[in-house]
């Protein structure tokens, strides 16, 4: 099992975003946050600032749209030529058909999940989406507090996932440190999201390189 580390610009200097992404070669993509200030409250980039990053890097983009009204903006990220768009549960009202859009326009579907939006409703529809994105803080800030209380949700979208039959990757986003990420490579998640650990680092990508040892040896000794 692969452990994909997708650190998080949110935290690197958003000045120097073409300088902070070649600081991270040996990402497995770059996970951009875009937040309207609506959905959540803070406000972020948006798609010029993907295509003129675009320009700068080959690294894969992982999209996380915190915003309102995805059904209209998330395909325009496919459209961009984005690997992977992630969308909230709870900010689309036909999930499926968004899903089914994005992988049309060839990029990998993601649904996102708050802290406190359970999987079950969605158990389902699983097979519609490569990766389920689970926070494990509120979205909206960089830097917080893991929270532990979403290990079982973590373990019960695996299950969900291995009872249907899909390859399913399993994101986890907030908190996600040297320290936290083992746990969450045991309870079933092999895409993580770091910010503050990878980009407050000395060496952010040694730090990529670390978090990725780390999850692959929690999830073998499991």
């Amino acid at each position: 099992m692969s452990m994909r580390i997708t650190p998080s610009v949110l935290n690197a200097d958003l000045a120097d975003l073409a300088g902070e992404v070649a600081r991270i070669p040996s990402a497995d993509a770059v996970h951009i946050d875009v937040m309207d200030n609506h959905f959540v409250p803070n406000l972020t980039l948006g798609l010029p600032v993907v295509s003129s990053l675009q320009r700068h890097t080959k690294l894969p983009f992982d999209i996380h749209l915190m915003i309102e009204d995805a059904d209209s903006w998330a395909p325009q990220y496919a459209e961009a030529g984005c690997e992977s768009v992630t969308f909230h549960a709870e900010a689309t009202s036909a999930p499926v058909r968004l899903a089914r859009e994005i992988r049309r326009l060839g990029s990998a579907a993601s649904l996102a999940l708050r802290p406190a939006t359970p999987i079950e409703p969605f158990a389902d529809l699983i097979a519609e989406f490569d990766q389920v994105l689970i926070m494990t803080v509120e979205p909206g800030f960089g830097g917080q507090k893991f929270l532990d209380i979403m290990l079982p949700k973590i373990r019960r979208t695996r299950a969900i996932a291995a009872a249907s039959g899909v390859e399913l990757a399993i994101q986890v986003d907030g908190g996600v440190s040297v320290d936290t990420i083992g746990r969450c490579a045991e309870a079933g998640a092999d895409v993580f999201v770091a910010g503050t650990a990878v980009f407050r680092a000395t060496d952010p990508d040694e730090m990529v390189t670390t978090l990725r040892q780390t999850a692959m040896q929690a999830a073998h000794s499991h």
